[in-house]
């Protein structure tokens, strides 16, 4: 009786998942789930978890609201796995208190803005295979990166063959806005755009008055052919 007792009085929030370890740390649990050949997040990670390692795994994608039911926690480690996707929502409900997020040593090549522009977390997203492009320049104008990592934010694949294999913070440093470029391409779009519809109004007009002179001619051809009022008259 005493340890069904026991078994009722525990509350659910405070179990772990079987392949991680859970303790305190400073008063705060840590769940502990490193180098566990995982491949996706656990689903049954305490809610009053405070500090999340998932590193040295084989996760690949990030889902929207995967850590949305943790509310407090505050350091999250992704590191080293093969993570390629991150879903525009995959930090929601965490965002507020995170303090520091580290997705370094992944296969990530580009990442949607909102998922991480929303976060006060301190991030590192160094040795990741990043294309070189607007979203990334807006994440590294915008997000609190760790100061010791953005060296290792290179460009995996760019726009430009000669920004390939340089440092991102290098390369903006040296005047180059891919901002600017996505949005001069842009504007030619919409220019090129505004010229075909320009040209088929054009077009429009020229057939439309074309067609109108030539039933002008057939009508005054048909009233020559009339015979003439002076010749009933004869």
């Amino acid at each position: 009786q005493a340890f069904f007792c026991l078994l009722l009085c525990i509350p659910w929030g405070s179990s772990c998942p079987p392949s991680c370890q859970c303790t305190e740390r400073a008063g705060a649990k840590a769940v502990l789930c490193s180098s566990q050949h995982l491949v996706e997040i656990p689903k049954d990670i305490p809610k009053d978890a405070v500090f999340l390692k998932l590193d040295a795994n084989s996760i690949t994608r990030i889902p929207s609201n995967a850590f949305r039911h943790l509310s407090h926690l505050e350091e999250l480690d992704l590191s080293r796995n093969a993570i390629e996707k991150i879903d525009r929502a995959a930090f929601k409900g965490v965002a507020a208190g995170l303090r520091t997020l580290d997705l370094s040593s992944n296969r990530i090549r580009n990442i949607p803005k909102e998922a991480l522009l929303a976060l006060n977390a301190k991030l590192r997203l160094a040795n990741n295979p990043w294309h070189c492009e607007c979203a990334l320049q807006e994440v590294l104008w915008e997000a609190r990166l760790d100061p010791d990592s953005v060296q290792d934010i290179t460009c995996h694949t760019a726009p430009r063959e000669e920004y390939v294999g340089k440092p991102l913070l290098q390369v903006l440093d040296a005047g180059v806005n891919f901002c600017s470029v996505r949005q001069r391409t842009t504007d030619v779009a919409m220019f090129i755009t505004m010229f075909g519809w320009f040209t088929m109004v054009i077009v429009y007009v020229i057939c439309y008055v074309r067609h109108n002179r030539e039933d002008t001619c057939k009508h005054v051809e048909y009233l020559k052919s009339l015979p003439s009022t002076q010749g009933h008259a004869e």
